[in-house]
């Protein structure tokens, strides 16, 4: 006996080593060399929300993709076709090109010599018009989809390539799906700057200027027509203005903006040009690309060099092109427009603009990296400023500290000597939990911290079912040490049980979860594994350890109800007209909601929400008509009061929301310039992101009701399993009636809250059911089953309010002191932790009593349902 106790004590101070060993490098920056190479360097990470950075998901435009490839296609063809003087014309129509030739010869010659070197190209079709032959010409469906299969994997390579350039530590470049991209930048400094390295395609071309057509149709007269028509609607699209114009242009010829700055007043300039829709040279065959500074201008350029094929190839296109413009396109925007003196050697081209230092050398990264394969699309875009992410942790710490004092002065002074082993244990807890996260390398997000404070409410639970429990065998004559160890001996299956259950709940959370709701899922996951070692094991030693020295042991309780005896099911119908009403207005609120009548969050509809500071007090009238002026009527505005911080959210199916949100805070920045507003925060969710994201909250809450049922159902009966999950059902949707009716926001973090709500309710049940179990076993009730539940309910009264006091410690900490981010958050916890409790007496019971038909079932022992 006294080895085991030394291995015991032995083990628990191995694990507090070991867990030290693992805090370190998290906790102490500088440790030498050869304790991080040697030892251990994994260190606790901090989420976006706490660090700041961006959260993006991206999507490639596959169309462009298949664009791009087949334009390329084309021109090697055309090369060729020049080389060997055939004569031809060449026209692309999006995914097909009509190729005429003129002789029959050169068909022939174009089918047998060419043709064959174009595996990608397919023959769509093959006529004779009146004095040509015409052959359509298609991506073959074999390239197709191999662009298709592989356009994620490029756009993940292009990205590192970047991103590594770019300096970002520990960023997390990943696929998502099959379509999608997952980028995150911790701790990003500037992270607008990494939004434009990120999503910026930089396609870079070589383009004709088509001059002779600009004149001819006199350009500048037809775009003010169209604009005093008002048939352009965004001056600002290039696809509008493409549409528009085109009537007016040959099939081979593009409109384009020339963007230049002008010299002498050093305004941008934007002036229409025509351009051959032909690229002479692409950036794929860039060397490298430098910035360098113009001696004549003190402006900045980015010099670029290419290898020796590009370099060939422009030398042939200055050669045949002297006196003509030749323009540099990159991205769709044409930078520059040279005359071509005279044919260029050496392969070097510069292009300039109207670039400050930072411009230039984001824009020559992005050319060494590469080009993205096609564009991409912003579905989401979380972006979090280093100051709300410092503010965040700053306030999570005080209610973490709050609710923790509240915790542990409730205890020592309600259970002692006792108490102050549970706070021992406690501590061990949040300590084992911390170093766990950090052996993982773990995110710890804001709603990770929800999760560790509320873990200190509920990890209190287990040391009050076993003091409890050791009450009860006081009060019939025991001895200490015997109702000790009797105590913990009968507590340990009701909190397993009660543990198992919660752990189902995280599990599920952890698979249809996303991003920091998965964090907090794990964070909750691990406290339920380390509460129920430092709860069972490590307390119990204590006791052990006195009893193996002889020491006498007195145990001394507060008591605040001396053997209750409520008739609970007196007024069992009364409680459940209440429960009906509640539970009908949570299923009428779910279904208004489902049609979209009800405050969504922009997680499930798709928009965004802005954290605007300002250097003075704002006024939100002002704000709100300001953006209604500017076509954004939609807009909902909730200011903090005496931060000068006002939320901004607006709600948009768009598929990618960045375009609107950057007018947006332009229109903020131009009409409000005395508020000098800063963005510290925004979340941008395209529809499609937001659709996964309902489909994955439902999926979630109706698996961790099937988990719980059928647990249940396996360690009591089916009906046990219905009913304990019915409850839950009826927890879950009473604080869903109540954020209904308050017009309170459901979001991904109010999801998050009610599946916390449902493991806690259900940690509630299970006790009073192992109670019920316990008494059935004991053969100590008249034989009515409103008899059976009243006794159990007044065993179990004084540990169901105690844990509902402690873990409120902890939920109402977060609500009071927690921030605005989560405020929310806190409010649904304290609800429901409220409401779970109130249902395990009320209302679970009674569904025990009704789904037995008033029978009292037969049971086995929790130890013989393993």
């Amino acid at each position: 006996m006294r080895g085991m106790l030394k291995f015991k004590i032995l083990l628990v101070i191995f694990l507090t080593l070991v867990a030290a060993i693992l805090l370190l490098p998290t906790f102490v920056p500088d440790l030498p060399p050869w304790f991080t190479k040697y030892i251990y360097r994994g260190q606790l990470k901090l989420g976006l929300d706490l660090k700041g950075g961006v959260h993006l998901v991206l999507k490639p435009d596959l169309d462009k993709a298949l664009q791009n490839q087949f334009e390329n296609y084309l021109r090697d063809l055309r090369q060729n076709l020049e080389k060997r003087g055939i004569n031809f014309e060449l026209q692309r129509e999006d995914y097909q090109a009509r190729l005429r030739l003129f002789k029959e010869g050169d068909l022939n010659v174009f089918k047998r010599e060419i043709f064959g070197g174009f595996k990608e190209l397919s023959l769509l079709d093959e006529k004779k018009e009146r004095d040509a032959l015409v052959v359509t010409l298609g991506l073959s469906s074999e390239r197709e989809t191999f662009i298709k299969d592989n356009l994620v994997n490029q756009l993940l390579e292009v990205l590192r390539n970047r991103i590594d350039q770019f300096g970002v530590a520990e960023p997390i470049i990943t696929k998502q799906g099959k379509d999608k991209v997952v980028v995150q930048l911790p701790g990003i400094k500037d992270p607008e700057r990494a939004l434009r390295l990120i999503g910026q395609t930089a396609q870079l071309e070589f383009k004709l200027v088509d001059e002779e057509t600009q004149a001819r149709i006199n350009l500048d007269t037809i775009i003010s027509a169209l604009t005093k028509e008002g048939r352009i609607k965004d001056v600002n699209n290039i696809d509008e203005w493409r549409a528009a114009l085109r009537p007016y242009l040959p099939p081979d010829t593009e409109f384009y903006f020339l963007v230049e700055k002008d010299r002498n007043t050093g305004q941008i300039a934007r002036s229409p040009i025509l351009l051959k829709r032909e690229s002479l040279l692409t950036g794929e065959y860039l060397k490298n690309a430098q910035v360098r500074i113009d001696p004549n201008f003190n402006e900045p350029y980015v010099w670029i060099q290419f290898n020796d094929r590009g370099a060939k190839i422009f030398e042939a296109i200055t050669s045949v092109n002297v006196g003509k413009r030749l323009a540099i396109v990159l991205d769709e925007v044409v930078r520059s427009a040279p005359v071509i003196r005279e044919k260029i050697a050496g392969g070097e081209a510069q292009i300039t603009g109207s670039f400050t230092i930072e411009e230039a050398q984001d824009l020559a990264l992005v050319l060494r990296a590469g080009a993205l394969p096609a564009p991409v699309k912003i579905l989401q875009n979380i972006t979090i400023g280093p100051s709300l992410g410092k503010d965040s942790i700053e306030k999570g710490i005080k209610a973490g500290l709050i609710g923790a004092l509240a915790v542990v002065l409730f205890a020592i002074l309600y259970y002692k000597v006792s108490g102050f082993v549970a706070v021992i244990a406690l501590i061990l807890n949040i300590y084992y939990l911390i170093a766990l996260l950090s052996a993982f390398q773990a995110t710890l997000t804001l709603p990770g911290i929800a999760g560790i404070i509320l873990s200190i409410g509920m990890g209190i639970d287990s040391n009050v079912l076993i003091f409890e429990r050791i009450r009860e065998e006081l009060r019939i004559g025991r001895t200490a040490y015997s109702a000790v160890f009797q105590g913990y001996g009968k507590a340990f299956w009701t909190i397993f049980d009660a543990h198992i259950t919660v752990l189902i709940t995280s599990l599920i959370l952890f698979i249809f979860g996303t991003g920091p709701i998965r964090g907090f899922a794990v964070t909750l996951s691990i406290s339920i594994l380390v509460n129920l070692f430092t709860a069972i094991f490590v307390t119990k030693i204590f006791y052990e350890y006195l009893y193996q020295r002889g020491k006498d042991l007195k145990i001394s309780f507060v008591t605040i109800l001396e053997k209750p005896n409520f008739d609970f099911m007196r007024y069992k119908r009364s409680f459940a007209i209440v429960s009906i009403f509640l539970t009908f207005v949570g299923i009428t609120g779910f279904l208004f909601t489902m049609m979209g009548r009800a405050n969504l969050g922009i997680d499930f509809t798709g928009g965004t929400i802005l954290y605007l500071k300002s250097e003075k007090p704002p006024v939100l009238e002002d704000i709100r008509k300001t953006l209604k002026e500017a076509g954004f009527p939609e807009v909902v505005l909730q200011d903090v009061k005496g931060e000068n911080l006002v939320l901004l959210k607006m709600k948009s199916e768009k598929e990618t929301l960045t375009e609107e949100v950057n007018r947006l805070l332009t229109t903020l920045s131009n009409r409000l310039p005395d508020l000098k507003f800063q963005v510290i925060a925004k979340e941008e969710i395209g529809g499609i992101i937001s659709q996964e994201l309902q489909k994955k909250a439902i999926f979630a809450i109706l698996g961790a009701m099937v988990g719980i049922i059928l647990y249940l159902s396996f360690r009591f009966n089916f009906y046990f399993g219905i009913a304990a999950g019915l409850a839950t059902f009826h927890d879950v949707i009473g604080v869903f009636a109540i954020f209904y009716l308050l017009g309170l926001e459901i979001n991904l973090l109010f999801i998050t809250a009610l599946l916390t709500i449902a493991g806690y309710s259900l940690t509630d049940t299970v006790v009073i059911f192992d109670r019920i179990r316990e008494v059935i076993l004991r053969d100590e009730h008249p034989g009515d089953f409103d008899s059976l539940i009243n006794r159990s309910l007044n065993e179990v009264f004084s540990r169901t309010i105690i844990t509902t006091i402690t873990t409120l410690f902890g939920s109402v900490a977060i609500l009071l002191f927690g921030g605005i981010v989560i405020r929310d958050f806190a409010l649904a916890l304290t609800l429901g932790f409220i409401l779970g409790t109130y249902s395990s007496i009320f209302i679970a019971s009674p569904l025990l009593k009704l789904l037995h038909k008033g029978r009292i079932p037969e049971l086995k022992r929790a130890e013989e349902m393993l």
